[in-house]
């Protein structure tokens, strides 16, 4: 269903010379490269003035003795400046390092003065060779300005830079540069005459559609419905299971209505910072309602807008960012003017769990649901999603339709995209009907594996798939067998692939008992040919195991339970609710496995008085691998069910 979408593009500033079709450079959130390299120089500066002012001077190191006393009594030593233990000086007479012949000799020296030497001796030995000394370092108030400069000028720099960079940036509209774009909304605009989608790029839910002809309509002709006093919804939530083409109408809105398009998902909202999400929705809404009429789409919002608990946060733990996120629409929604010409198109996964706040009249007043397409749905899909390829004439979409029964846009836009890519591979000059249906096999079970397999691990999987086969061919309600394949794909060692004639809306307990009928025969084909088990029934067993407790827990199906629910309705957890008592929780698992051991005892039953059909069938895939379904119905001796659609694969 969803075409490639065009390019959307974030909110651009104006051009200075007034063309709006001209993009210009998005706002500056970091310096340029010139304002660096200043900070870069001034660093620099500062390091050459600090040595200008108290360039290196030549001096030299001396030892303590004999040198620095020698000098002493000769009298070559005009001053000394002592400080601890250390002494720095100057000879009358320049003098070089004794250790070190070749080196310069020089006025200034150093030296270490011992501990146990600084006795009254040594003062009276510098007294009577008239050495001044000095309480006080030589040169301390130029070495007190240099400290000064070294250790605050690089800081008063980067301080100075940070609040030119501040200064800057509020300028251009942030509250603090960088970190005032962090609180702008992150929502890609599609202004009006970009957006290229419209309802004819919509297939498969038309009455999804004819729910929004009124919103496109109202943000056409606004003043035709206030003249009379009505009030278009300010929210449309858009509901359904991922795939369905909740984005994709949205946009086709837009595109109708010819208005500015903000599209963001719920999660760009929130960030580990407190109170970014609410700012962000306040510029989103400000945003919109500069360029009304017009449309903001929020992507899953049950991002933000799960339901609150009693406590302070969401579920079990507390968010104050996404409640407080969750707050702002609320408040922004109600903000609305009467006349406002801003509608919010919202899409989510799951309704069930979104805050009743947000589903009452003035807010998300008018809910869409956007279901899985039928038959007709899918052959329209396939019909948008295929006018870019080179069909072959023997292509036909309406069996390629029915071939995929459950498959929403998505799926069938990867399925075009996949025999498309396929076809190419194959160097075909138009894509064929078998293309689509090698393209639907590898997306839905993946691409064959070369597995080397031995004798009897191909023998026990050529029975495990006969089983389901022949069960499937046996069963009343079973849905009849298309295709069956020992070549290993993906996890599976070998694969049954049956399909309805008609999409099915619901199940009744015949059918669902089939199915899991079904999913034992793989297993009880093993027990009653091999005698013995092994682990490659693990899916089926997940399957089985999954339909009996849907059957008893969630759809009233088991006498012993009654019409009970006792399973969360989405049947995303696996446990039961907490308010189930111990005692009806074991009521729930004895049923379960007598629904499961009368479906074993009938299989088993089945298989064993048609034997001869199991090894039929099992020899004749041990021989070509994969029949079809003329094939596995001839091997086991079987007529053809009466069908007016046959679809050619389906996983079962």
């Amino acid at each position: 269903m969803p075409d490639p979408a065009p390019t959307e593009r974030r909110a651009r500033i104006p051009s200075k010379s007034g063309d709006a079709n001209t993009p210009d450079k998005p706002q500056r959130r970091f310096p340029r490269p010139g304002i660096l390299m200043i900070v870069v120089i001034a660093l620099a500066l500062n390091w050459v003035l600090a040595s200008v002012i108290s360039p290196p001077d030549p001096s030299v190191t001396v030892p303590y003795s004999p040198t620095f006393l020698e000098q002493v009594e000769q009298g070559n030593v005009e001053r000394i400046s002592p400080l601890g233990e250390t002494v720095t000086g100057e000879f009358t007479e320049k003098v070089a390092p004794p250790d070190d012949p070749d080196a310069e000799a020089a006025i200034k020296f150093e030296t270490e003065i011992p501990q146990f030497a600084a006795e009254q001796r040594l003062e009276n030995l510098l007294r009577d060779n008239g050495v001044t000394i000095e309480a006080r370092a030589l040169d301390s108030g130029r070495n007190i300005f240099l400290q000064v400069l070294l250790g605050f000028g690089p800081v008063i720099l980067i301080v100075a830079l940070f609040v030119y960079m501040a200064r800057r940036a509020s300028a251009g509209g942030g509250a603090m540069g960088g970190l005032g774009n962090f609180a702008r909304s992150r929502a890609r605009r599609v202004d009006k005459g970009e957006q290229r989608i419209t309802f004819k790029d919509v297939a498969g839910i038309d009455e999804s559609k004819f729910e929004l002809l009124e919103v496109v309509d109202f943000l056409k002709s606004p003043d035709r419905y206030q003249k009379l006093g009505g009030r278009i919804p300010r929210g449309v939530l858009l509901a359904g299971q991922p795939g369905t083409g909740k984005t994709l109408l949205a946009r086709a809105v837009a595109g109708e209505a010819d208005v500015p398009f903000f599209s963001s998902s719920a999660s760009e909202f929130v960030e580990a910072i407190v109170g970014v999400g609410a700012a962000r929705v306040r510029d989103l809404f400000k945003q919109a309602k500069e360029a009304a009429p017009a449309i903001i789409f929020i992507d899953e919002l049950d991002a933000v807008g799960r339901a609150r608990s009693g406590g302070s946060g969401f579920g079990s733990g507390s968010n104050d960012e996404r409640e407080q996120t969750l707050n702002q629409i609320l408040t922004e929604m109600d903000g609305f003017e009467s006349d406002a010409t801003v509608i919010v198109l919202a899409a989510t996964n799951r309704m069930e769990v979104l805050d009743s706040a947000l589903l009452r009249p003035g807010r998300f007043d008018r809910r869409v649901t956007v279901p899985a397409p039928d038959l007709d749905g899918r052959r329209m899909i396939f019909e948008v999603h295929t006018r870019s390829l080179p069909l072959d004439d023997k292509v036909d979409l309406g069996r390629l339709a029915a071939t995929t029964p459950g498959m929403v846009g998505a799926d069938i836009a990867n399925l075009c995209n996949e025999a498309a890519l396929l076809a190419a591979r194959r160097e075909h000059t138009k894509v064929h009907q078998e293309d689509f249906t090698d393209a639907l096999e590898k997306i839905v079970l993946g691409a064959p594996r070369k597995m080397l397999m031995s004798e009897d691990d191909r023998r026990r999987t050529a029975y495990h798939e006969a089983g389901h086969a022949v069960v499937g061919m046996l069963t009343a309600g079973a849905d009849p067998v298309r295709k069956v394949s020992i070549i290993p794909r993906g996890r599976a060692l070998g694969v049954t692939f049956s399909a309805p004639d008609n999409d099915r809306v619901s199940y009744d307990r015949q059918a669902l008992e089939a199915r899991i009928d079904v999913a034992l025969g793989g297993r009880v084909a093993e027990e009653v040919i091999f005698d013995t088990i092994t682990t490659g029934a693990e899916s089926d067993i997940e399957q089985v195991t999954g339909i009996a407790r849907a059957m008893v827990g969630r759809w009233g199906m088991s006498e012993e339970i009654g019409f009970v629910n006792v399973l969360p309705a989405d049947g995303s957890n696996p446990f039961m609710p907490s308010e189930t008592s111990d005692e009806l929780r074991h009521q729930v698992d004895v049923a379960v496995k007598a629904l499961v051991d009368r479906a074993h005892d009938r299989v088993t039953a089945l298989l064993t008085e048609n034997r001869e059909r199991l090894d039929s069938l099992a020899e004749r895939l041990l021989d070509t691998e994969t029949v079809d379904q003329d094939e596995a119905y001839e091997a086991a001796g079987m007529d053809l069910p009466r069908s007016t659609r046959l679809p050619e694969l389906t996983p079962g």
